[in-house]
Order: C-alpha cells, then sequence, then structure tokens
C-alpha cells in the first residue's frame, strides 16, 4: 500500500519512519528539495519535492495513493482534505485549529460518498489525549463530574528566557495562545480567554509546573459531551513563570496580524514568530507529560504518559505523529471502519490506539481510587 506523507519536519520525518517500519511504501514530500531529501535519509521514505499550496501539484502526488498524513500547517487542511477526498485517499492531519477542522467537517458528505476517512485532530493533543479522556468518560459509566486534560512537551530543563525551548511552528504556538478556548462548566460548553485559569502542577521528578488554558487541545469534547460532564477543560503545562511573560506579550500587541500604525506592512505576529524561531533553543533532550483524569461522585480514573526523546525523535515527534500513523495503519488495513470526517476522539476506541503505540514504547499508565 502507497502512503504520502506531506511536510518533512520533525513530525512528518517521524511519521515517514513509522509509516515504513509499518510495511508501507512512503513518498515524503516537502517544498524544500534538500528538507525532503534529509527527511528521505532519515525515514526510509522516497523524496518528493511539492507545495501544499498547489493543487495540481498535490492532486498529482496525492492520486494512487491509499493515504495521506499532513504535518503541514492547519491552513492548508481544508484544500488539502478535498484533495484527498477526489483522489480516494484517506486523510489524517495533526489539525489544532478549531475554525480550520470546523471547515474540514463541511467535506463530511464527500468523503463518505468516496469511502474515504478524513481525521484531523490526531496527533497527541488534540489527538491521543482526547481519546484517553473519552475513554475515562467511558469507564466513569458515560457522565462524569469533572474531566480534566493536562498535557505539555517540555525540555527536560527549563531553558531560555521562557523556560521552554521550540518544539513545533512559532506560528503554532502562538496561535494556541491567542485563540479561544473550548471548555465545559456546568454542564454547558463555554469559551475561556487564552493563557488564563493558571494552576499549580506537581509531577515526581519533573519539579514544580503550571498548567493555563490554550486553543485547540480540547478538540471535539467540549461540543460532544456538553449536558453529559459538568466541568471539561484542557491546560498546556509549562514551566512556572510562562504563562504570565506570554500574557504580557499578547497585551501589548505582539500577536496581533494587522500591522501596526504607523509601520505599514509590517504584522507584530510575524516579526515575534521569527524572533522566537531566532532566539529560543530547540533540539535539547524534551519530554511530554499526559495527565488525563476523571471523577464521577467518589469514583475516579485517568492515565498518565511520561515519554522522552529516543535518540531518534523528539518526545513530540513520537507522541504527535505515531498517533497518526497508528490509526492510518488501523484503517488502511480495513481493522477499523470509518468514512466521513471525525476527529481522532470519534473513531477510535483508546484499547486499539493504544495497543498500536505500546509497540513504539508509549504506553499509558492507569490512575484510579
Amino acid at each position: 500500500m502507497k502512503a504520502i506523507v506531506l511536510g518533512a519536519g520533525i513530525v512528518g520525518r517521524a511519521a515517514a519512519w513509522d509509516l515504513v517500519q509499518r510495511g508501507y511504501a512512503v513518498t515524503i514530500a516537502d517544498v524544500a528539495e534538500t528538507v525532503a531529501a534529509d527527511a528521505a535519509a532519515v525515514s526510509g521514505a522516497e523524496p518528493y519535492v511539492a507545495d501544499a499550496g498547489d493543487a495540481a501539484g498535490i492532486g498529482r502526488l496525492f492520486d494512487g495513493s491509499d493515504f495521506v498524513v499532513s504535518a503541514v500547517p492547519y491552513r492548508f487542511g481544508p484544500r488539502l482534505a478535498a484533495a484527498a477526498i477526489a483522489a480516494g485517499a484517506h486523510y489524517f492531519d495533526f489539525g489544532g485549529n478549531p475554525s480550520v477542522v470546523a471547515e474540514q467537517r463541511s467535506l463530511d458528505g464527500a468523503a463518505f460518498a468516496a469511502g474515504v476517512a478524513v481525521v484531523p485532530d490526531c496527533g497527541l493533543a488534540p489527538g491521543l489525549a482526547n481519546v484517553l479522556a473519552v475513554d475515562v468518560i467511558d469507564r466513569l459509566g458515560g457522565v462524569a463530574d469533572e474531566i480534566r486534560l493536562r498535557v505539555g512537551a517540555l525540555p527536560q530543563v527549563p531553558a531560555g528566557p521562557l523556560g521552554y525551548q521550540l518544539a513545533f511552528s512559532p506560528l503554532g504556538l502562538i496561535n494556541e495562545y491567542d485563540e479561544p478556548c473550548e471548555i465545559i462548566t456546568g454542564g454547558e460548553h463555554a469559551i475561556v480567554e487564552p493563557l488564563s485559569g493558571i494552576e499549580s502542577v506537581t509531577w515526581p521528578g519533573r519539579g514544580p509546573l503550571e498548567a493555563f488554558h490554550t486553543a485547540g487541545g480540547s478538540s471535539s469534547l467540549p461540543q460532544r459531551f456538553a449536558g453529559r460532564v459538568g466541568e471539561l477543560d484542557y491546560k498546556t503545562l509549562r514551566y512556572p513563570g510562562h504563562a504570565e511573560i506570554m500574557t504580557a506579550l499578547r497585551a501589548l500587541g505582539l500577536f496581533a496580524e494587522a500591522p501596526v500604525p504607523g509601520i505599514p506592512g509590517v504584522s507584530p505576529r510575524a516579526v515575534f514568530a521569527a524572533l522566537l524561531a531566532e532566539r529560543l533553543p530547540r533540539d535539547a533532550p524534551d519530554l511530554v507529560l499526559v495527565r488525563i483524569t476523571g471523577r464521577a461522585g467518589d469514583r475516579e480514573f485517568g492515565y498518565e504518559i511520561e515519554d522522552v526523546a529516543d535518540g531518534l525523535f523528539s518526545a513530540l515527534a513520537r507522541t504527535t505523529a505515531f498517533p497518526a500513523t497508528a490509526l492510518a495503519d488501523l484503517v488502511a488495513r480495513g481493522e477499523l471502519a470509518a468514512a466521513g470526517v471525525r476527529t481522532m476522539d470519534e473513531i477510535v476506541p483508546a484499547p486499539l490506539l493504544l495497543a498500536a503505540l505500546a509497540t513504539r514504547g508509549i504506553e499509558a499508565r492507569r490512575i484510579s481510587s
């Protein structure tokens, strides 16, 4: 079977490597020829030069493929999903932007008619964390007083002025810190401000942490479980002080996309993203922490994951790419029937996904009382 991985950054090359290990003929495509070639050398895939914004070129690339895993910026998601449907290929991406995912959902009828699955939000969070949250709700009887998702990708040792190293696109990071955040409160779907709700979190052996609201991580959960869950929220884990700094920078206008009056053509967001890319450390050993907890009356259940860089890929690359490739494998081989547009937590049960991830050393520990 033939698989396409679009985007040859750290997540894309991890996805390509995993699919090669699973026995697929994989093409890894990127707009930069040298990046595609480097990723192919690491993953064992075939390199290809393609621009995600070139509709005709993408159509040719997707033609004849069984599925596509997209690791390019989320703004390309709707057109890439449409191209995959036209090619009769299943499509998976890492989502993270609720507005883009909503646009992709408008393709549900076309995807169903073509007999293909279109699955945004299938990385770490949104993705694996949300699948675990659904499993927690199920194990609590389908209703819960509260569900909490706490997820962070961090340097193993605090680094730089933000106690953070750049682990993925700076524009994606800014988006998480600037878009509205969906939660459930009082049993109802609601919106809260990003970078709000700061709380202290303890994690054995990892020092003090903080958690705060960020956008996209809750995926479809708030709308899906309103009325069945009393309180649900997703918060990002960082080292203490990070949220306060980013809140100040946001208040100063550095997240704004419109040019500053008197300085035409200069977007503060673009400048800030460029500075993050230039000034933040990167490539130090990292770790990913996931804690999903739920409570219904006096019953509690949850999961914890702690993953670290393995010498080949970072923890973030592993825990983002491998859930998507595991799901793609399940769908492509017919072990999981799916057609239409669904987020990851809507189509795959946790036990099936966790069994596939265990083969890559990603394991979830149950916590209960």
